[in-house]
């Protein structure tokens, strides 16, 4: 592909550190006892994953062919990642190490029903707002995800300064802001993409209805997991058939394969209904895939994939 996939991706890059409790935590969890907990779990099963929404992102574009630019700070433990995405091809000139800390992480302890106990540390992602645009180079399009709430204002006002395209993702961290600072952000984005819980969210906190929301941005894409995803452009909705996965073992990620076709699409000046479905195949293939990071699938299989549930390949 040309230069003019070239994309910016700032939000967050994590470890993930998963690890397997062989029990059920509420065999262990007394009621009458919540005030006063103090209980360790053995976990015999234990993996490390690269994460964060940039690094799910930008790995997921680079298998779809584009260039990834991620924006991120890292800490000083980020020399396996580092080589994982040299391996992918991914250009990390926008990625800054903070001397002295730690990579975001991760730390989540699953029991044998999916229940989650987990613990955040963004350690080095707290400067990100040290990294400016700029620093990506020239880029085509834009994406601005989870990342530390100034980072978050500075780079969206960043690309729209630029005039650059670029897709709002506030995700998880849609509760660190106000209604009007998310206003804000939302005001200067083409594209506004959120799940159906997000998007409740921003509703609620900005007091807009979910058609009232749509009308603030040219494109407003709301993902439904299963049921697949509603894209709202010019006043009108259009849903986007699921593609079913052959098998279902770890949704962490998927959003973040979503949005890496949303980006390529943007990028070549296809529509956001085909990138939507492209992230939906995108999706498919990862959620069948413990890790974030782990699917490999190549171009042609992603291809015919698309031609199977969609028709026509427009990429």
């Amino acid at each position: 592909m040309s230069m003019s996939t070239r994309a910016a991706i700032a939000a967050s890059i994590a470890y993930d550190t998963i690890m397997v409790f062989e029990g059920q935590f509420t065999d262990h969890i007394l009621p009458d006892q919540i005030h006063k907990i103090n209980l360790s779990f053995l976990s015999p099963r234990m993996r490390r994953e690269y994460g964060g929404c940039a690094g799910n992102i930008a790995y997921n574009y680079a298998l779809l062919g584009g260039e990834a630019v991620p924006m991120g700070m890292v800490g000083d433990d980020f020399a396996p990642y580092r080589e994982h995405y040299q391996r992918c091809g991914i250009d990390q000139r926008a990625i800054r190490v903070a001397a002295d800390s730690y990579t975001a992480q991760c730390f989540i302890v699953t029991d044998l029903s999916n229940n989650q106990l987990a613990g955040f540390h963004p350690g080095a992602m707290g400067r990100s707002a040290e990294i400016a645009l700029a620093e990506a180079g020239e880029v085509a399009v834009g994406l601005v995800g989870p990342d530390a709430p100034d980072a978050m204002q500075q780079h969206s006002r960043e690309m729209a300064e630029a005039g650059l395209p670029f897709i709002l993702d506030p995700g998880q961290n849609i509760v660190l802001f106000s209604g009007e600072q998310l206003l804000e952000m939302i005001d200067r984005a083409p594209v506004l993409v959120c799940n159906d819980y997000e998007a409740e969210l921003i509703c609620d906190k900005t007091g807009l209805t979910l058609a009232q929301l749509a009308a603030r941005v040219d494109t407003l894409i709301v993902t439904r997991g299963a049921e697949g995803s509603i894209v709202w452009q010019k006043g009108t909705e259009q849903t986007i058939a699921p593609v079913p996965a052959a098998a279902v073992k770890d949704p962490t990620g998927c959003g973040d394969a979503y949005r890496a076709g949303l980006l390529l699409a943007m990028a070549t000046g296809r529509s956001l209904l085909d990138g939507a479905r492209l992230g939906s195949v995108l999706g498919s293939i990862k959620i069948a895939v413990q890790g974030c990071q782990n699917h490999r699938p190549t171009r042609e299989e992603i291809r015919a994939q698309f031609e199977q549930h969609y028709g026509a390949w427009p990429f």
